[in-house]
C-alpha cells in the first residue's frame, strides 16, 4: 500500500547546502525590521472577517456607520469599534457631512490589496 504525503507538508533539503549568493541577495533587498513590523500590523487588519467585509463594502461605495451596520446585520457599536481599528491602521478615512460621518478606503492601494487577496482565494 502506497503512503500519500499530505499536500500541506513542507519538503526539506536532503543535503544542508547554503547558497550564499542567494542568501546575500535576499538579505540586501529585504525590508528592515521596522518596515516588516509595520507591514505585519497592516496585514493584521485584514485578518478579521468583519473588518474584511467592511473593507470590501467600502471598496464599492462610501458608507456611514448606519449603512455598514445594516449591510452586515451588526450593531452600530460593533461597526464603530472595527472602523476605529481600520482608521488607526490607515486603511479607512472619514468625512463629516452635517451629522453624518462617511467612511471610505484611504487609497487605491487598499482596494488593490483586497482585490488581489480575494482573487487569490477564488482561484482555489
Amino acid at each position: 500500500m502506497a503512503v500519500r504525503k499530505n499536500q500541506t507538508e513542507v519538503e526539506c533539503c536532503e543535503e544542508h547546502i547554503v547558497h550564499t549568493d542567494a542568501v546575500r541577495q535576499a538579505r540586501s533587498t529585504m525590508p528592515g525590521d521596522e518596515i516588516t513590523s509595520a507591514a505585519s500590523d497592516f496585514f493584521k487588519a485584514f485578518s478579521d472577517k468583519t473588518r474584511l467585509r467592511i473593507l470590501t463594502a467600502l471598496a464599492i461605495e462610501e458608507l456611514c456607520v448606519c449603512d455598514i451596520a445594516s449591510l452586515l446585520g451588526m450593531s452600530q457599536s460593533a461597526i464603530s469599534h472595527q472602523l476605529r481599528f481600520l482608521k488607526q491602521a490607515r486603511l479607512v478615512k472619514s468625512r463629516k457631512d452635517g451629522k453624518t460621518v462617511y467612511y471610505a478606503l484611504c487609497d487605491d492601494h487598499i482596494q488593490t490589496i483586497l482585490a488581489q487577496g480575494i482573487a487569490h482565494v477564488q482561484e482555489g
